[in-house]
This record gives structure tokens, C-alpha cells and sequence, in this order.
């Protein structure tokens, strides 16, 4: 897999060290050699970076160990046959390379509004798990045209043709959350070909936990 490298000069960490952090900050780079990434994020450019500030802490909305059980039971790794799992290295280079062109890809935040309000993963368009399950309210009519709006799926006579579907690369809020999930087994029930469909397992609270920048949903 390869990443466009970012090159980190004396300069740069000056001005990240400016910004209020302490000179003994050490930079946090997404890998070794890579410090940030920039996706399309509501038709600008945002930057993907971790938090620079050696003593930052968790973010208290993922502090949370014990969440009841059901609903919010730990998901497998392999979620289905078929069905790739992500970690957040792999996770970027989708969001790099859709926005880069790539529009066979589409990343999709599954949660509910009011916590996709809260921040998303830059790069990503919301669509809730209840949007996909009839079991929600989810109809016929609307579901079709999330197929075929979004998901670039076509209707034939009551079929689907899933040729030129996008490649969905799923998330919610982590490895205890049950949206994208659940997003997940309808479109396989509704045939959604398994290997254009990826989730990022760890979510929300691995993407705050290792420090990465987070944005409000695109308007």
C-alpha cells in the first residue's frame, strides 16, 4: 500500500511546537513516515494529523469500558465472509485515495446523527444504520434510491446489478457498536457484493484514542 509521504522539516515542527505545545513534545506521526494525510472533506481540503500534544488523554465520550451488553456487545474481527476488516492505516489510504478521484469508493459513517454531530471522520458521509433496515422504518422506495444515489447500485426489474457499485467502507463507534454492523448485513441480504464492502472495526473510539483529527459532518 503506498501513501503520498509528507515531509516534516525543522520549520514545520517550530510552528507545530508554536501552536502552544511544550518543546519537549516529541511529533506523533501516523506511521514513520507519514505525518498527515489530506481527504475531501464537504468539498475542502482537511488534514488528517494525530494530536501533537504528548500528555493529551482520551476523549471522555470513549472513556466508557463497561457499556451494557446487549446491545453494545464486542464484535467480531471477521464480521462476515468476505468482508475486510480495516485498521486506521488502511482506513486513511481509502479516504486518500477517494479523494484523490477515486469514485468507486464511498466511506460511510453509520451512526446516528446527533453522534455524528458530536465529529466524523473527515472524508466521510453519513448515512445511519436505520436508513438500511426495513426492521427501522427503512422502505423499499428509500433504500433503493441510497442504492442508486450513493452506492452507484442499478434496479433491474426488481434486481439488483451491483457491477459498478462503490467499494463501502463502513464504520460507527467501535468495536462495541452495532450500526455499521448492522448496515452491513442488510446489504449483504440485499446481495451487496461482500468484497465491496470493508469495516473499519475499531471506529470512533480507536480513531479518537490514537489522537487523529476528527471534523464536523459536511453540510
Amino acid at each position: 500500500m503506498k501513501f503520498k509521504l509528507a515531509t516534516v522539516s525543522t520549520l514545520a515542527l517550530g510552528l507545530v511546537w508554536g501552536a502552544g505545545l511544550s518543546a519537549a513534545d516529541k511529533p506523533v506521526g501516523i506511521t514513520p513516515n507519514m505525518m498527515e494525510a489530506t481527504v475531501m472533506h464537504g468539498g475542502k481540503n482537511v488534514k488528517i494529523t494525530r494530536d501533537q500534544n504528548n500528555k493529551a488523554t482520551v476523549n471522555p465520550a470513549f472513556a466508557k469500558t463497561s457499556r451494557p451488553c446487549p446491545p453494545f456487545c464486542i464484535q467480531p474481527i471477521v464480521l462476515a465472509p468476505g468482508v475486510e476488516t480495516l485498521g486506521e492505516v488502511e482506513m486513511i489510504d481509502y479516504l486518500t485515495r477517494m479523494s484523490k478521484g477515486d469514485k468507486s469508493i464511498l466511506v460511510v459513517d453509520s451512526r446516528t446523527p446527533d453522534w455524528v454531530q458530536k465529529g466524523t471522520i473527515p472524508g466521510a458521509v453519513n448515512i445511519p444504520w436505520t436508513a438500511l433496515n426495513p426492521a427501522k422504518g427503512a422502505d423499499p422506495i428509500s433504500i433503493g434510491e441510497i442504492m442508486e444515489d450513493q452506492f452507484n447500485a442499478k434496479s433491474l426489474e426488481g434486481l439488483w446489478d451491483y457491477s459498478d457499485a462503490k467499494t463501502l467502507v463502513m464504520f460507527c463507534n467501535g468495536m462495541w457498536c452495532g450500526q455499521s454492523p448492522n448496515n452491513i448485513k442488510n446489504l449483504l441480504k440485499f446481495g451487496y457484493p461482500a468484497n465491496k464492502i470493508k469495516w473499519y472495526r475499531g471506529g470512533m473510539q480507536n480513531w479518537s484514542n490514537l489522537g487523529l483529527s476528527t471534523a464536523k459532518p459536511a453540510s
